[in-house]
């Protein structure tokens, strides 16, 4: 628990300095980000065996240029078309070249081309809201955070019902409710402070608890996703044996979550 502790704070710490440092500096730090998060992605799948070295390659060339397009335009939330192309031919068309189903099959091509899809544009609208307001993306990770927080603490002194044991046997029912609550209030109170809009203080606070229980959501896909494949981590390149994508699953969510508000806000 310290050493998950410990890589959590490290990695926000990073994320908040590359945040600050500028546009460029944060995109560069998100392509970094993307390339673990697949890695781990890949990794977590192939218990077994490795995808091809050549497909691997070009998906992380692939992810990199998701997660850089457009990150400094005006043209907001916008993702062209030729790397959508781009990546389902580097994912199919491998099918027939290797030939070959223990090395490289259609699932293991649609989980390639899936996992790419999911870290690529998660990244790239993180960059993208930092160019056209960085308190959009404080305001990401305060909700991730306060959610977190207030569910340890809310676990530890009151926790009592299981939420999902199957999943998740250490959260409860009322860690998960604290968490959202507490989150809700606080990233409210920052977003309107912080973020110009005409947004009446109740759609703030509905949009904020939205985002919160799809945090808590992105927690628990994640968690099946780990059990799925009889992992306990999805990487162990951490101390402790963690990887990014156990410290940024609701990040990611609520990420992707946002952009569904981001055309109202």
């Amino acid at each position: 628990m310290k050493n998950n502790i410990i890589n959590i704070l490290l990695v926000i710490t990073i994320f908040i300095i590359s945040l600050f440092l500028g546009k460029l500096s944060f995109s560069i730090f998100m392509s970094l980000l993307a390339v673990i998060s697949l890695r781990e992605m890949l990794y977590i799948k192939n218990k077994d065996k490795s995808f091809p070295i050549e497909v691997e390659i070009i998906s992380y060339v692939i992810v990199l240029f998701f997660v850089m397009n457009n990150y400094n335009n005006n043209d907001y939330y916008y993702i062209d078309y030729k790397l959508l192309v781009a990546l389902l031919f580097s994912c199919l068309i491998p099918l027939v070249i290797i030939n070959d189903k223990k090395k490289y099959n259609l699932l293991d091509a649609l989980y390639m081309c899936g996992s790419v899809l999911f870290i690529g544009i998660t990244f790239n609208l993180l960059t993208q809201f930092r160019t056209y307001n960085i308190n959009y993306v404080i305001y990401i990770l305060i909700i991730a955070l306060t959610t977190l927080i207030f569910e340890i603490i809310t676990n530890k002194y009151i926790g009592k019902f299981i939420f999902l044991p199957t999943i998740a046997p250490k959260k409860t029912i009322e860690g998960v409710l604290g968490g959202i609550i507490m989150s809700t209030i606080i990233s409210s109170m920052f977003f309107i402070s912080t973020i110009i809009t005409e947004i009446p203080i109740y759609g703030v606070v509905i949009i904020t608890f939205i985002l919160s229980i799809i945090g808590q959501f992105g927690d628990l896909v994640f968690k099946f996703i780990k059990k799925e494949f009889n992992k306990q981590n999805f990487s162990k390149s951490l101390k402790g044996k963690s990887g990014i994508l156990d410290i940024m699953d609701s990040v990611i969510f609520i990420t992707l979550g946002f952009i569904l508000f981001v055309s109202i806000i």
